[in-house]
């Protein structure tokens, strides 16, 4: 199975960035994750609020946790609103259900990791998290 890489991270981080400030969004906050959860690269943009690292984190390591995307995860809120709810307690990274948390996977469909991203709305920061996964030459879960 192949594996994440900081400078892949970092590509993520740098690149989600760069189209935040493209498509003139508030400022992001990117968290990139390993296929365990870890924290491999985080980047707070200026003015970014002091919640962001958690909420961006939260967003990724959910989407891993349960095996789909963050925006999915709000999805199954809607029907099960009390299941999902309850899911933040057991998860020591977090689950947060709103779009922004994609799972990166490699050649053949498994997890290597996930980024999450904050800042702006929710579909605007999933733009950035799939700019970013893209430009590091990987590829985001359908």
């Amino acid at each position: 199975m192949a594996s994440l890489t900081l400078d892949q991270a970092q590509t993520i981080t740098t690149a989600a960035l760069r189209k935040g400030r493209e498509l003139s969004l508030k400022p992001l906050t990117i968290a990139v994750l390993d296929a365990g959860g870890h924290t491999i690269a985080l980047l707070r943009e200026d003015g970014a609020s002091n919640l962001r690292p958690a909420i961006a984190i939260g967003k990724a390591s959910g989407a891993l946790a349960l095996g789909i995307s963050s925006r999915k995860i709000a999805e199954m809120a809607l029907d099960r609103p009390t299941f999902v709810g309850s899911l933040s307690g057991i998860s020591a990274g977090g689950i947060i259900p709103a779009a922004g948390g994609v799972i990166i996977v490699d050649a053949a469909g498994a997890p290597i990791g996930a980024v999450g991203v904050t800042g702006d709305t929710s579909d605007n920061d999933e733009i950035a998290a799939l700019a970013g996964v893209a430009a590091a030459g990987l590829k985001a879960q359908g």
